[in-house]
């Protein structure tokens, strides 16, 4: 195997099992919920999603923290002093600054480790659509392809990772300044529910509506009917906010509709979820567009 690291951040949402199984390199991003800051590890160790998400449903203010160029250092240059090199594949520039963050990094240790190689890709992804693209640059990794084939292979292939959300509670949207407050207040009224996904751009953007909960979980499954290929032999992922019952409905749904076999299901992580709030579920997949 390709003597290189893959690397990201706690954005991507994977399972702390499956991305220690890829040996990643997962720099913790920070969240702030009602005053206290956490690291948002993987494996859960400071504090559990369940619990995150039980203070987000008191209304408790949440937000989250930037990570600097600082942060990355330690980590990418432990890689490089160990003669690895490093593919770090990261948030959407669209959504956070971490992304550029770890390139300012980047940049100041290739002059330091100049024998090394040391590549960044903006995945313009989110949650487990970050986590997706980054399992299918390990398993072309595993293939034997080298860190450029990697690196260009997650170049060609971000702008085909298909994410779909809808938002149970409104009024996170409106927070995060995304609807205005009549919006939510009579969307929360009518059970209307958006439908939304993450752009060319990176950006988290509402594109339809459905009437109850049922419905826009429907309207995930739907979007990739249309935009999907090859469904029935892709790993699909679905990510929730503690509301495991609602992810394993939609999985119910594709592999009753598309024969998906493999579905991979996480909590969306509290960095994301700061935002959108409890309830949320989202549906990851490659498709012929965005």
């Amino acid at each position: 195997m390709s003597d290189f690291v893959i690397m990201t951040d706690s954005s991507c949402d994977l399972p702390a099992a499956l991305a220690e199984e890829m040996e990643l390199t997962v720099l913790p991003l920070y969240v702030d919920v009602d005053g206290q800051k956490y690291t948002n590890y993987l494996d859960e160790r400071e504090i559990s999603f369940a619990e995150i998400y039980a203070k987000l449903r008191t209304k408790c203010p949440a937000k989250t923290s930037a990570v600097n160029m600082n942060d990355f250092m330690e980590p990418m240059e432990s890689l490089l002093a160990a003669g690895k090199d490093v593919l770090y594949i990261g948030f959407s520039s669209g959504l956070s600054g971490t992304y550029n963050a770890g390139v300012l990094a980047a940049r100041e240790l290739s002059e330091k480790y100049p024998e090394r190689k040391i590549y960044t890709v903006d995945s313009l992804c989110a949650s487990m659509g970050q986590g997706l693209l980054v399992w299918h640059a390990w398993n072309e990794k595993r293939k034997g392809a080298t860190i450029e084939q990697v690196r260009d292979f997650t170049e060609q292939t971000k702008l085909h990772l298909c994410h779909w959300f809808t938002i149970d509670d409104l009024m996170f949207l409106k927070r995060g300044g995304r609807v205005s407050g009549a919006t939510a207040v009579v969307g929360s009224m009518l059970s209307i529910k958006p439908v939304m996904h993450v752009d060319n751009d990176g950006h988290l953007i509402k594109v339809d509506t459905a009437r109850g909960r049922k419905a826009s979980i429907k309207a995930l499954a739907d979007k990739a009917g249309k935009l999907g290929y090859n469904l029935s032999d892709q790993t699909v992922f679905i990510s929730h906010g503690d509301c495991i019952d609602d992810a394993n409905y939609l999985a119910d749904i594709m592999r009753t509709r598309f024969g998906v076999k493999d579905v991979v299901i996480s909590y969306v992580g509290p960095v994301i979820g700061a935002h959108s709030g409890p309830g949320t579920v989202a549906l990851f997949f490659l498709g012929s567009e965005r």
